[in-house]
């Protein structure tokens, strides 16, 4: 709606983990290049855990972007499965077609796959979302995929993204198998003060803006404090304000107008 009145050609605060809009911050670049140093590397398991909305799933779709044709992924966005399904699910992914199979017969096909890939010196990586929600029965599973090996390398790169629970869930006794044999772990933290006017200005030059519009230093300290360096409030609550500034016809972003947005997005009048 506003994308005229600004000039923009682009949506510049969509909640969408776009990785052209991926601003990086040193914890976000961080992030990135233990991604890529674990799945280039091999390593087997790499970690990577954040708060909601921190911006795990875009620092993931950069990284798919880099690795090229080299690499099968199979991404699962909803691991809210049972053992069967998860496999069938992971199988699928990679692009075969193991609907009418049992689950041992599933894993001989993906075994299969793997190998194939290996005789190509081509690498496959599994990625699982929101890991905090499996089970100790699926995180087992999981680990026992990593078991598909040749003599000299790891058939099946596997990537644990989650929020802070995940953290916690790996640390219990019953799932130190899966815990030792995780070599690359990071914690995507939250955007610094400085960082949120940084992040908001970058994704305004993306979108094609020239100058306008603009967020005061109030505004800014304002966003910051609210969103408390979370990329995806951060994206909500701009989005709110530039709709504010076009309803007023208004180019700058004060700290009034953050004030409003966020009383539109809690649906509360006190703040």
């Amino acid at each position: 709606m506003y994308l005229e009145y600004y000039g923009l050609s682009l949506p510049p605060f969509d909640l969408t983990p776009n990785p052209r809009f991926l601003f990086y911050s040193a914890k976000h670049r961080e992030a990135f290049n233990h991604l890529l140093y674990g799945i280039r590397e091999r390593k087997g398991f790499v970690q990577l855990t954040g708060e909601v909305g921190a911006g795990k799933t875009t620092v993931c779709r950069a990284m798919l972007e880099q690795l090229g044709d080299r690499f099968a992924t199979a991404l699962i966005l909803n691991p809210v499965l049972n053992a069967d399904q998860l496999m069938k699910a992971i199988a699928m992914e990679f692009g075969l077609d193991v609907r009418n199979m049992d689950r041992l017969d599933t894993v001989a096909a993906l075994n299969q796959f793997l190998l194939r890939q290996a005789e190509l010196h081509l690498d496959a990586v599994l990625i699982i979302d929101e890991a905090q929600n499996l089970t100790d029965e699926l995180l087992e599973q999981v680990r026992l995929l990593s078991n598909l090996e040749t003599d000299d390398r790891k058939l099946l790169q596997i990537v644990l993204m989650g929020q802070p629970e995940l953290r916690t869930r790996l640390n219990a006794h019953a799932l130190r198998q899966l815990r030792q044999r995780i070599m690359v772990r990071y914690h995507l933290k939250p955007l610094s003060r400085a960082e949120v006017g940084q992040y908001v200005r970058h994704r305004l030059q993306v979108s094609g803006a020239k100058g306008s519009p603009s967020f005061t230093a109030g505004a800014l300290w304002r966003l910051h404090r609210y969103s408390g360096g979370i990329p995806r409030l951060v994206n909500a609550v701009c989005d709110k304000c530039l709709l504010a500034g076009f309803v007023q016809n208004e180019d700058q972003i004060d700290f009034r107008k953050v004030g409003v947005a966020i009383r539109e997005l809690e649906g509360r009048i006190d703040v």
